[in-house]
């Protein structure tokens, strides 16, 4: 499928420094990747693996250090148009999409060669692309109106669609189903043999041990640690990764769901709801939950998960039928930055964003509270009066869940929960959900993720084609 490339390079970091204000994010990376081997990047939210991928694309320029292809090329830090004229491309966590263009414009962007000329829309380059990876994408399709697993495949594509010597993939995995993800590390294989190098960054060690060929693992912006793949032991990783402490002390517990049929915190009968094209997007007959309940529905990502969380929480439209939620509601979507934070706001005012309050809270409650919560859900968070933007993704979205678990709501809708945090931290969360349904909230939890659905449901449904069923999909 990709060429061989003659004699690759391998990509050298020498002493990577970066600080923002008194937070030092990288404290004097060294470290080595070779062509032909997938090299995992390992650490816990905040630990800076972000940062420094950022800084060998070129989107950050580091305070102290170099970067270059061996033997003697310099890599351009801080001008992410010099490092991809050298052949690094990299998958962001977040989407470096337009959403008002179509998919194939976004992917003509991303190999134009020049700004002036007409615009090359490459369909059976892309189609054949397709084919290759087994995925299903419209290239005529508006990219915002996509669900994120769609848009992830959109960045990969872009991504793969030039030649360069250097892919850098920041948690390509979080929203894709497991054929997907079967898929991209067959990619991912390939590109490797053909003497590319790929760098990943993961959270799920089950992932990272199946794939990598090397593994390094970053903690509070230090290097801490290096093996390859064959000989990576979890309990060593873990030990590198968490440090002295062994995970987040999060309070355990199991539902207990209500005998009583009048318990319902969510009743819904023969409802109907469309997508942002018109399309009928959702048809369910029946669905219910109870408090104590975890009613998990799984399935691929884009048949209507979206719509169907919308709709409950009272931002979507139901064309027909009935649809009624009992008491306060919290919810957690499935995309942080678009839906969940207001980025220019600073981290403590989002901890007060609520969606049914109109109260005004003195000044030091809400610092107060930020500082609680903080603590609470172990955020990494340099000052409550910056920018949430500021923050790591994984950091982005505890403040999103525990803003919603904190409010103590009778019904929660959660889409995708743990989307790009670490493992002690998707841990944490999972507990805290149980607890909230042990406390009397019923909760909707619609996830891509079969190990997350297996884990937290008390009841198994899926969703296919708009269709809720209750056999299929991790039996």
């Amino acid at each position: 499928m990709f060429m061989a490339m003659p004699s690759p390079p391998k990509l050298t970091l020498q002493g990577i420094t970066k600080r923002f204000g008194s937070l030092v994010a990288l404290d004097g990376i060294s470290i080595e990747f070779i062509p032909g081997q997938i090299h995992a990047v390992l650490g816990e939210n905040g630990a800076g693996k972000s940062t420094l991928m950022n800084v060998i694309g070129g989107f950050l320029r580091p305070d102290s250090g170099a970067a270059r292809f061996e033997p003697g090329h310099e890599l351009p830090l801080g001008d992410p148009s010099g490092t991809r004229a050298a052949g690094i491309e990299m998958v962001h966590q977040h989407f470096m999409l337009i959403p008002e263009f179509t998919v194939i414009e976004n992917l003509a962007l991303a190999t134009i060669g020049s700004l002036s000329g007409p615009l090359d829309l490459p369909f059976d380059r892309f189609n054949t692309l397709l084919t290759k990876l087994g995925w299903e994408v419209d290239l005529h399709a508006r990219t915002g109106s996509l669900p994120v697993g769609a848009q992830q495949r959109v960045e990969i594509l872009k991504a793969l669609a030039t030649d360069g010597p250097v892919l850098i993939l920041d948690e390509p995995t979080a929203v894709l189903s497991e054929s997907e993800v079967n898929d991209l590390n067959r990619v991912l294989r390939e590109l490797r043999d053909s003497g590319k190098i790929v760098i990943l960054i993961a959270h799920k060690l089950a992932e990272v041990l199946a794939i990598a060929d090397w593994i390094s693992v970053l903690r509070n912006g230090k290097l801490v640690g290096s093996v390859s793949g064959a000989m990576a032991d979890e309990t060593q990783l873990k030990s590198w990764i968490l440090g002295d402490s062994s995970s987040i002390e999060s309070p355990a517990a199991q539902p207990t769901v209500a005998s009583d049929e009048s318990e319902f915190v969510l009743r819904a009968h023969d409802i109907f709801v469309r997508g942002d094209r018109g399309e009928e997007a959702v048809a369910i007959t029946s669905l219910g939950v109870k408090r104590g309940e975890i009613v998990g529905i799984g399935g691929v990502d884009g048949n209507g998960q979206v719509e169907l969380a919308e709709a409950v929480v009272g931002i979507r439209h139901i064309r027909s039928g009935q649809l009624r939620a009992i008491g306060k509601v919290g919810y957690i979507p499935q995309d942080r930055q678009v839906d969940g934070l207001a980025l220019e706001m600073s981290i403590k005012e989002n901890f007060e964003i609520k969606q049914d309050s109109d109260l005004v809270v003195l000044p030091s409650v809400v610092s107060a509270n930020a500082r609680s919560l903080i603590e609470k859900y172990n955020i990494k968070a340099n000052n409550i009066n910056n920018k949430v933007a500021s923050l790591s993704g994984g950091n982005q979205q505890k403040v999103v869940v525990s803003r919603v678990l904190e409010g103590k709501p009778d019904l929660i809708v959660a889409v995708n929960p743990t989307r790009g945090l670490d493992f002690s931290a998707t841990q944490f969360v999972h507990d805290a959900i149980r607890l909230a349904a042990r406390e009397g909230a019923g909760v909707l939890l619609i996830t891509a993720d079969r190990d997350e659905f297996r884990e937290l449901a008390t009841k198994f449904l899926y969703i296919d084609r708009g269709n809720v069923h209750d056999q299929g999909w991790v039996r």
